[in-house]
């Protein structure tokens, strides 16, 4: 025969079952939207930014990546941010992203 103990029991554990589970795929569906963001604003990049400074654009605003692909600016910022292929731009424009990391040139070319 059940107690009124073993009822607060099963259902504190069925409790934190349920909130454990929801925490989970909240968890989940958070990382897999940052992964297909973070996929989908690197192939952008890799499309449309070169190497070479002489050749085109080595980096793009943070408006211009959101707008090409359907994403908030703040959602952009973030993405960039945690994403470690994806590299901020240190010159004088200030909210530049790219792929291919700065580095400095020598003196001698």
């Amino acid at each position: 025969m059940a107690t009124i103990v073993d009822g607060i029991i099963i259902g504190g554990a069925g409790g934190a079952i349920a909130g454990l589970t929801v925490w989970l795929v909240q968890y989940s569906y958070e990382k897999v939207t940052q992964r297909i963001h973070a996929r989908r604003i690197f192939t952008w990049l890799k499309a449309n930014t070169v190497a070479n400074p002489d050749e085109g654009d080595q980096f793009k605003s943070t408006r211009a990546i959101a707008s090409w692909n359907n994403l908030t600016e703040e959602r952009v910022r973030f993405i960039c941010s945690i994403d470690n292929r994806v590299f901020l731009s240190t010159g004088p424009n200030e909210g530049m992203w790219g792929i291919y990391e700065r580095v400095p040139r020598s003196v001698y070319e």
